[in-house]
């Protein structure tokens, strides 16, 4: 036992140490924005997600890939929900690559709805060229991959805040404080919620009324924002309503099978005393 009292010290000690030494490094915690998915009964808002792949598509899709989505999964239940229609016009905007054919060459067609979303760049090393030497991750988990704060008791209670960071990043560049500014990286923009250091090699992407959105929704960077945010949550979580669902059920379940197994054991033990 003592030892064991040990070892969770030292792990809990060593994983408040990393905590730490992330926070030393500089990045600015995330702001606490409100979305429709947290909490328990939380849920992903349909509309928003729609925007939100709106902003993809549109502003974000020229740099940056998500190689883990299927057109078709625009259509699930808990996600944007397009109709099939809908995602068929969608995946044939997009040109994918396929083959090789009957002489053993390869060829490109418009999307069809089985098909990923497609990199905008052929490789790597064409993806850094084109953006001064920087790679665009690719933003299918990126929710899951990049924390907005942490510690440990922080994150157990309010999850590691991906979304919120996503958010932080577009809407936080700004100009450098007077005692960064000679030391400005060339080509990179000053932003104090980015992960990798206040330097951010992606110039800021969003600005008002850059996309129009369908529903009339007023296209401030705050909204495009919070919109594409909570759209990547749903890249890196598509199952997150049915996960919900899920658990409540099991927690119901093992309610009523721990007050059964106490009544039993009641009964059982009864004439013992």
């Amino acid at each position: 036992m003592k030892l064991l009292k040990t070892l969770g010290i030292g792990a809990a000690s060593l994983v408040l140490a990393t905590g730490l030494a992330f926070a030393a490094e500089g990045q600015k915690p995330a702001r606490d924005v409100s979305f429709s998915f947290e909490g328990p009964f939380g849920k992903f808002d349909r509309g928003q997600l729609q925007r939100g792949y709106k902003v993809y598509k549109e502003v974000c899709a020229s740099c940056h890939s998500m190689h883990y989505v299927s057109f078709r999964n625009l259509s699930d239940p808990g996600g944007p929900e397009f109709t099939a229609e809908q995602v068929k016009a969608v995946a044939a905007t997009y040109t994918v690559q396929d083959g090789p054919n009957g002489d053993g060459e390869m060829f490109e067609r418009p999307g069809l709805p089985f098909d990923r979303f497609p990199s905008p760049f052929p490789n790597r090393e064409a993806a850094q060229a084109a953006n001064g030497g920087a790679y665009p991750p690719d933003l299918s988990l990126l929710t899951k991959s990049r924390p907005g704060w942490y510690g440990t008791f922080n994150q157990l209670v309010n999850g590691i805040g991906g979304p919120e960071y996503v958010y932080s990043v577009l809407t936080g560049y700004q100009e450098p404080p007077a005692e960064l500014a000679a030391e400005a990286p060339e080509g990179k923009s000053y932003n104090p919620y980015f992960a990798a250091g206040h330097w951010i090699g992606m110039p800021q992407p969003l600005t008002d009324d850059q996309v129009t959105y369908d529903d009339g929704t007023p296209a401030t960077l705050d909204q495009m924002a919070k919109d594409v945010s909570a759209f990547m949550a749903w890249t890196a979580e598509p199952k997150m309503e049915q996960r919900k669902r899920t658990g409540f059920m099991v927690l119901i379940y093992l309610g009523i099978l721990s007050l059964l197994l106490y009544l039993v054991k009641k009964k059982i033990w009864a004439d013992a005393h």
